[in-house]
């Protein structure tokens, strides 16, 4: 049972995306935990994986549209995580980092469908239309901060893995906090203090870069949303034909440019979560180098 909403209306194709999801059952019912934006979710999950099935279930030699296109995106992005975070790490790191690329794309994109965010509830302006879904049906799940933040925490607890797993406990603190150079000396203890130093903000760094991947991707499509809600309002209020075709012709050239900023924010996702693979699990050479002298 849905609760204590007004009976469901419709926008005019945009709305404006709440600040955080809405409970679509009683809080109190088993299923109070599902929010607006984890019934998306679950659909661009369902999506993902019924391609995935689609392109793998009869794979042929000569492979047909859905292999194909499977192959190649599979093929590019690994070429890419193999590019940054070196052959070895990318056999682990891969399944990790291709699934968050994808599913934070088709989770930009879904958010850019008509009534996704704008069928909801809100306050009536006439028959089957709302001033703005305050409480929309559907919400983009990148644009709600809970779903990047496990998103974040999930590479977070991947790369502590990898880290540990590649370099060990006491290899990380010292890749951290140990003096490079090989100086001796009063120069030797100068250097380590300095690296002592860098070594506490590489420490604040990897803490805080779950809170700043998730902001920065809840913060750009969460804008993007707003841009597209604003445009679409600009000639409310001037007539019904008028309010119509603003809502459509006026946010046009902005749906490209968020096609564009879904695609960058899932790039710049996955590829700083590659750089931080990359810059832990590298070991320090010329150590090993210095000691051998």
């Amino acid at each position: 049972m849905l609760s204590s909403f007004s009976q469901p209306t419709f926008s005019p194709l945009l709305a404006n995306v709440h600040s955080h999801a809405s409970p679509l059952f009683e809080k109190e019912s088993f299923l109070g935990f599902i929010t607006n934006s984890t019934l998306v979710a679950l659909c661009v999950l369902g999506l993902v994986l019924w391609f995935a099935r689609k392109a793998t279930k009869n794979m042929t030699l000569v492979p047909h549209k859905a292999q194909n296109t499977f192959e190649f995106v599979i093929e590019f992005l690994y070429g890419q995580v193999e590019g940054i975070v070196g052959a070895k790490q990318a056999r682990l790191a891969f399944p990790l980092l291709g699934t968050l690329f994808i599913y934070i794309l088709v989770s930009n994109w879904f958010g850019l469908l008509p009534g996704v965010g704008t069928i909801g509830w809100g306050e009536s302006t006439g028959p089957l239309s709302i001033k703005a879904a305050h409480d929309p049906l559907l919400r983009p799940p990148t644009a709600d901060l809970n779903a990047t933040i496990g998103l974040s925490i999930s590479a977070f607890l991947v790369w502590l893995f990898l880290t540990i797993k590649e370099v060990g406990v006491w290899g990380f603190v010292v890749h951290t906090f140990g003096p490079k150079g090989g100086l001796k000396g009063i120069m030797g203890i100068a250097v380590a203090a300095v690296f002592l130093f860098v070594g506490v903000i590489e420490i604040v760094s990897i803490i805080i870069r779950p809170v700043t991947l998730s902001i920065r991707l809840f913060g750009n499509i969460f804008a993007g949303e707003n841009v597209l809600h604003t445009m679409s309002d600009l000639l409310a209020g001037q007539g019904p034909v008028m309010s119509f075709l603003g809502s459509v012709a006026l946010p046009l050239p902005f749906y490209f440019m968020e096609l564009l900023v879904g695609l960058l924010q899932a790039i710049v996702f996955t590829l700083l979560c590659s750089v931080y693979i990359q810059l832990s699990t590298t070991h320090d050479d010329h150590g090993h180098e210095d000691g051998h002298h």
